[in-house]
């Protein structure tokens, strides 16, 4: 029976409020189908780490084959199970969104700059949320944050939770610290049934980090102050404070003055601000500049800000110098016209009418007073002292800094000429601040005698009218006084004041009459009425008193006045910029009459037509468009036009002005090419030529507009340029040339450019026109010639003639070539140089040719290399050079030569072989020539041998052991035979220790012996004898046998042979076998010419050798001879040093041979 399948979703609910998840773990349960209902199935294993109580659950669509405790958990079965139908039962638990997202950590806090750039990362938040699905996804949000300004300034990536700044920070004009609650939210899920959205917040707190990005301010700016004068030098007047906005920074401040208005009168504390007095000053030396300094002060900060440097900032102070009363009040004389102030006066003098009313002043006096004090330090006060001070009294009573000083009347009863003629005052000014300060001066009053009545008029002010610029004497009023004394009829005289209108009008004295006195300056337009006192005086000078008004009536008698010499005005020419100019005149007649209405009009001109102008307004209009190119160019365009201003008057009067409108060229006109000549020639080769030249004109009038370029737009592929130029009377020229740095090439680029010229002006507008430029060929190319050449000529040629000839090319169309020889090197010997003789000669048509005056010969030569030159007559550039090289053939036409050897040569021969041998030796090439020699060959008995003893130490071997080395081989023997035939043997090292073992022997013979030596002498030389007398006798009889060659005797040779030699040897009596045949067999060594010698000799080697020993062959020892026996080895020597001299070939002494001398 199969199992049965049931899927089951297992819910588990929490019944109390926990921190932690519930975990179950359990993950399959098997169970037989054969279980009853009721029966217990299994259990469900779950675990809360916060031990919280449990309620358990089964859900799903097989869930009703189950049911469950609620509280225990244990399964019990519902209802029976078949597993044929449902074979397995499996309980999954699906995920349920029960779970927040959980930060990690839970809070956060960081401090950043407050210059950090926007966009940057700030933190990244993480919240984990460990369900499943959808309910796994975080989503991140900013919910708030404080202060709540700061909302705008922060955004957070609702993915991987990254806190971005979204605006800029500002420690000192924004909040310094941020607090943002994150708000952590799944992307929700199922929970109970419902599909809910699980979230958490985490707080982030930001600080925000002052940095030193803003200027130092001063505080409580503006800055004013008022300093006394005379302060003392180093008092503080004021104290500057200057703070860092950066509040996190707070940087210390320097201070400094940058500048002063005004003297240097003050200094500044550099750390404290504070500034102070310099040096005295005085406020009265400063009223030129309003005793105001002005100072401007700078605050840097002490640290870098961060751009690098000190930030700093500027502000203006202003110090007021106060005054103190350090100055009194003085008099000084003072006129209208002259008031010197410099100068102080101490006494005055004045006149008053005797009786003279209260409140009249005394005359002549001009009394000035001053305090050069400000403001109440200024102010004084004037009173009178003296015996007479009640009769007057001194106005103004106080004055503030300066007045004019009156006395006036005060009782005119005490002023009685025939009581006081002369009456004296003081005038005191007192300082009101300081009663102590004074100043007094003392007026001397005359009185005068006068009348007791005035004259008097009829009215107080007469008003009196007449036309301005009446003519000379026109009475204009008479006014007359009445005097009461009859004393005084008929003799009161009138008098006009003050004396400045007596250049106006005039008064006759008697009777009243004010006439004009000049016309031309009563000018109404100057002064339009005048003001007058007449004085009536009677006899008694009593004076009365009228003041006149005279009004002067208005006349045509000005002209308009324009107030500008010339009108100049700047129009474009066209349509776009209408011409509106305002001529304004003003007439100074008086105003809302005929004669100071003005009217305008434009006097005919040339160009007047082109204008029209308002007749009362006075606007100037252009009536047409105006163009600058109608216009005269030598006017530059400038339209003058004469503009008149009319007044209305009787007669009329009228001004004129000069109008200039300047037309203004705009670029209306478009460049014209002109149509001439257009097609050039020019020649190959000539860098930067000219070409030919195009024209083209402008109409505008102006540089600016009718400056013309030209440009080549097609057609010059580089090779041409074009540079303008102006023409003097107007136009500009287009000069076309060849680019300086291109060659034009007839044979191998275009012979005709068709060119596109352009003249554009600095508007743009263009013309264009098309040119011809055809290139002329001029003779400029090298000609060429074949490289590479290679010939061959057989040796022993004569006769040949011509061997080639060189041919070559020039492009040109006109060329002249010939052929020169430059050079010729020949390759003789494996050596390449200059030949000796001249084998060839090159023609000037190319022709290579065989000098007949030399015989070819290859033996010499083997390659002849010839260097020729072509040249092109026709032009300087025609020259190229090729190498052409001549091989020499061989010819056989020479025989086979022997070499002769240096030396002999040895062979090894047949040892039964003796006696010399002629051999004949044949050589032949392969062209059958030869040539023939012969070769004398001699055997050497090996009994024939020398040995050879040094007797020099091994130092001074190795000495000369170069030396030595320079022969081929270091011992050589020589015997001469009776031939002439010289035989050289080599010493062998081998043999040569043998024989030194031998000779080492021999010595303990010779010690044993030497008594029998001495006795045989004689015998000795005997028996040498008859050896040789028995090998004389053999050559007789067997002359073809070279056996018994017995050196350094005459047995060749009769002359100086031993008197024995000549008797026949027996036979019988040759007891030491030295002629046996078989002699030759017995001694002569087949290698015995090699040469072994070592000539690096060491001690061990060396051994003292057997001077020429003879060999005995009964008992085998050597018998070492006396010092005769040395010269034949001294002989041999003698000759080997002629031998070299005469180069008789040498051969190698072997020391394995023992040849004994006999």
């Amino acid at each position: 029976m199969s199992d049965i399948l049931v899927l089951l979703w297992a819910s588990l609910f929490i019944t109390a409020c926990s921190e932690t998840i519930p975990e179950i773990s359990m993950n399959l349960v098997r169970l037989r189908e054969d279980l009853r209902v009721g029966e217990f199935a299994f259990n469900i294993i779950a675990t809360d780490a916060d031990d919280d109580p449990l309620s358990y659950s089964l859900t799903g669509e097989n869930s009703f084959y189950f049911t469950v405790n609620r509280t225990t958990g244990n399964v019990t079965i519902r209802s029976l199970m078949d597993r044929e139908v449902s074979k397995e039962v499996r309980i999954i638990l699906d995920d349920a969104n029960d779970n927040r997202p959980m930060f990690d950590p839970p809070s956060y806090d960081i401090h950043i700059p407050e210059n950090t750039s926007e966009n940057t990362v700030l933190l990244q938040v993480t919240a984990n949320d460990p369900d499943d699905g959808l309910a796994k996804i975080v989503i991140y949000k900013i919910d708030n944050v404080v202060p709540s300004d700061g909302i705008d300034l922060f955004s957070i990536s609702n993915r991987n939770g990254e806190v971005k700044l979204a605006g800029s920070l500002n420690y000192t004009s924004k909040s310094s610290f941020y607090q943002l609650k994150i708000n952590a939210s799944d992307c929700g899920g199922l929970y109970h049934g419902k599909n809910i959205i699980q979230s958490s917040t985490a707080f982030a707190s930001i600080t925000v980090i002052d940095v030193p990005d803003l200027d130092p301010q001063f505080i409580n700016v503006p800055y004013a102050v008022t300093v006394t004068e005379n302060t003392p030098v180093g008092h503080s007047v004021f104290k500057v404070r200057a703070i860092d906005p950066d509040k996190g920074v707070n940087a210390s401040m320097l201070y400094r003055i940058q500048s002063s208005k005004g003297p240097d009168l003050f200094e500044i504390s550099e750390s404290t601000g504070d500034i102070s007095v310099k040096k005295l000053f005085d406020r009265e030396e400063l009223l030129d500049i309003d005793t105001t300094v002005i100072l401007t002060l700078m605050a840097s900060e002490t640290t870098e800000n961060v751009h690098g440097t000190f930030s700093n900032t500027l502000t203006d102070m202003k110090i007021t110098i106060g005054d103190i009363n350090d100055n009194k009040p003085k008099f000084y004389y003072c006129t209208v016209k002259l008031c010197p102030l410099n100068t102080e006066a101490t006494s005055f003098s004045g006149d008053i009418n005797e009786h003279s009313s209260v409140g009249v002043s005394v005359t002549g006096l001009n009394i000035f007073a001053r305090d050069p004090d400000q403001g109440p330090n200024a102010t004084f006060s004037l009173h009178l002292e003296g015996q007479d001070k009640d009769t007057f009294y001194a106005s103004p009573s106080s004055a503030t800094s300066e007045a004019q000083v009156q006395i006036h009347v005060n009782n005119p009863q005490d002023i009685d000429y025939e009581e006081k003629k002369i009456m004296i005052i003081e005038v005191v000014a007192t300082d009101i601040s300081s009663m102590d300060c004074c100043s007094t001066a003392t007026v001397t009053i005359q009185v005068n005698d006068i009348n007791d009545n005035t004259p008097t008029f009829q009215h107080e002010t007469y008003d009196i009218e007449v036309k301005e610029h009446s003519p000379k004497g026109t009475v204009i009023a008479t006014i007359t006084a009445a005097d009461p004394d009859t004393e005084d009829i008929n003799y009161i005289t009138y008098r006009l004041l003050p004396d400045s209108i007596l250049k106006y009008f005039n008064v006759s004295p008697r009777t009243g009459t004010i006439k004009v006195v000049d016309g031309k300056l009563i000018d109404r337009e100057v002064s339009a009425s005048f003001y007058a006192t007449l004085q009536a005086t009677d006899s008694n000078k009593h004076v009365g008193r009228t003041n006149l008004e005279i009004s002067l009536l208005d006349i045509n008698d000005m002209t308009p006045n324009i107030p500008r010499e010339s009108y100049v005005e700047f129009v474009k020419e066209g349509l776009s910029q209408p011409l509106s100019l305002q001529i304004h005149a003003t007439d100074g007649d008086q105003t809302a009459t005929n004669n100071s209405k003005i009217q305008y009009r434009i006097e005919s001109s040339e160009f007047s037509h082109n204008f029209t102008i308002n007749i009362d307004t006075g606007e100037l209009q252009n009536k047409y468009q105006l163009d600058r190119e109608a216009i005269n160019p030598l006017l530059n365009g400038a339209i003058v036009l004469n503009v008149t201003a009319t007044d209305m008057g009787i007669p009329p009067r009228a001004t004129c002005v000069k109008v200039t409108v300047n037309v203004e060229d705009i670029n209306d006109n478009t460049p014209l090419l002109k149509e001439s000549k257009n097609e050039f020639f020019i020649k190959e080769r000539e860098k930067g030529s000219f070409v030919g030249s195009v024209f083209a004109d402008d109409a505008d009038q102006t540089e600016i507009n009718n400056r013309i370029s030209f440009r080549i737009t097609d057609g010059s592929f580089g090779n041409f340029i074009i540079i303008s130029s102006a023409e003097d009377n107007g136009g500009f020229f287009g000069n076309i040339s060849v680019d300086p740095d291109v060659e034009l090439d007839y044979e191998r680029g275009q012979r005709l450019y068709t060119l596109t010229i352009e003249a554009t002006d600095l508007g743009q507008r263009k013309d264009t026109v098309k040119v011809k430029v055809n290139v002329l060929d001029v003779n400029d190319e090298r000609p060429t010639l074949p490289k590479d050449l290679t010939w061959h000529v057989a040796e022993n040629t004569t006769g040949l003639g011509v061997v080639g000839t060189i041919v070559g090319g020039d492009l040109d169309s006109n060329h002249s070539l010939i052929y020169e020889l430059i050079s010729m090197h020949c390759y003789c010997n494996a050596t390449m140089g200059p030949c000796d003789k001249e084998w060839f000669i090159v023609e000037p048509t190319g022709a290579v040719m065989v000098n007949e005056e030399f015989m070819i010969d290859y033996e010499k030569c083997t390659q002849v290399l010839l260097e020729v030159q072509v040249v092109d007559i026709f032009t300087e550039k025609g020259v190229n050079t090729t190498k052409l090289a001549i091989s020499i053939d061989d010819l056989n036409d020479n025989i086979p030569v022997f070499m002769i050897p240096d030396g002999l040569c040895l062979a090894s021969l047949d040892s039964n072989l003796k006696g010399k041998y002629l051999i004949t030796i044949e050589a032949k090439d392969t062209g059958n020539l030869g040539v023939t020699t012969q070769i004398e060959i001699y055997t050497i008995d090996r009994s024939y041998r020398v040995g050879l003893r040094f007797e020099s130490s091994v130092a001074e071997i190795n000495r000369n052991l170069n030396h030595i080395k320079g022969y081929p081989c270091v011992l050589v023997a020589q015997h001469k035979y009776v031939s002439g035939g010289v035989e050289i043997k080599e010493v062998d090292l081998v043999f040569l220790a043998l024989i030194g073992l031998v000779a080492g022997l021999g010595i303990i013979l010779a010690i044993m012996i030497t008594s029998l030596v001495c006795t045989q002498k004689t015998y000795r030389r005997k028996l040498k004898a008859a050896k040789a007398m028995n090998t004389a006798a053999m050559m007789q009889t067997e002359s073809h046998k070279s056996c018994a060659v017995v050196p350094g005797t005459n047995k060749y040779t009769t002359e100086g042979a031993n008197p024995v030699l000549n008797l026949k040897i027996d036979e019988a009596t040759d007891l030491l076998s030295f002629d046996q045949e078989g002699c030759c067999a017995d001694r002569l060594g087949l290698d015995s010419l090699g040469c072994n010698a070592d000539l690096n000799l060491t001690e061990k080697d060396i051994m003292p050798m057997m001077v020429i020993a003879e060999e005995d062959e009964e008992d085998g020892s050597d018998i070492q001879l006396d010092n005769r026996n040395t010269e034949l080895f001294e002989a041999a020597l003698a000759q080997q040093d002629e031998n070299k001299a005469s180069n008789i070939g040498e051969s190698y002494d072997n020391p394995t041979f023992s040849i004994t001398d006999l």
